[in-house]
């Protein structure tokens, strides 16, 4: 079986490492695709070193613009890799224009969709997240869900076939890299933090971060 991965945010080249690897052991031929969402070296080559993912295969260099264009672009050259690859499936990750833009190419081509992290809801379609959460999810073949509020929110959209939950890669992608972390990070000695008394949360949504109420 050939598979063609897609990939092009911070979140999806963690999500990857686990993702690529489960694909390899099950002796599945991945084709991994960067569309080049994320480009800075801080937000992009960092991951591939530092979580050993394998050297993409196609690396589209396509970012910037406003959503459609950038949306549009990716849909182009991902559809044209399609076309030359024949895989047997797409694997899509999360809610980024890179997930959106492989999915409608390999919908138009009839080429079957797994999504992963399906079901997410925010309720606010003024995110471009939320949009692209939802149009992946009505396109995909194969749904696994993270949590059981993803298998409910698809059930309430007419989504039962072939949604599973398996729960949420962020955790594999933590658990996988958690002894490296253990030996490598000093930020509970920098920030004076001790282990286990402490919470962390990012806060990075438009919607958060722009309004200081």
């Amino acid at each position: 079986m050939r598979v063609v991965s897609i990939v092009g945010a911070r979140p999806q080249f963690v999500k990857a490492c686990v993702i690529s690897a489960a694909l390899r052991e099950q002796g599945i031929e991945e084709v991994l695709v960067h569309t080049g969402q994320h480009y800075d070296a801080h937000m992009s080559q960092i991951f591939f070193d530092e979580l050993k993912l394998p050297k993409p295969a196609y690396d589209l260099g396509i970012h910037g613009g406003h959503h459609g264009d950038m949306t549009g672009r990716m849909l182009g050259a991902i559809e044209t890799i399609l076309i030359e690859q024949k895989p047997d499936r797409i694997v899509v990750v999360g809610d980024t224009n890179s997930t959106l833009a492989g999915a409608l190419a390999a919908a138009k081509l009839h080429v079957p969709i797994a999504h992963i992290e399906a079901g997410l809801r925010s309720f606010n379609r003024q995110m471009p997240e939320e949009i692209n959460r939802l149009l992946t999810d009505h396109l995909s073949e194969l749904l696994f869900c993270s949590t059981n509020a993803g298998v409910s929110n698809l059930a309430k959209e007419g989504i039962l076939a072939g949604v599973h939950l398996v729960g949420d890669v962020m955790m594999d992608a933590t658990l996988s890299m958690l002894k490296v972390a253990q030996v490598r990070s000093v930020f509970l000695k920098t920030l004076g933090v001790k282990d286990g008394v402490y919470s962390l949360a990012t806060v990075h949504r438009a919607e958060k971060t722009d309004d200081p109420k």
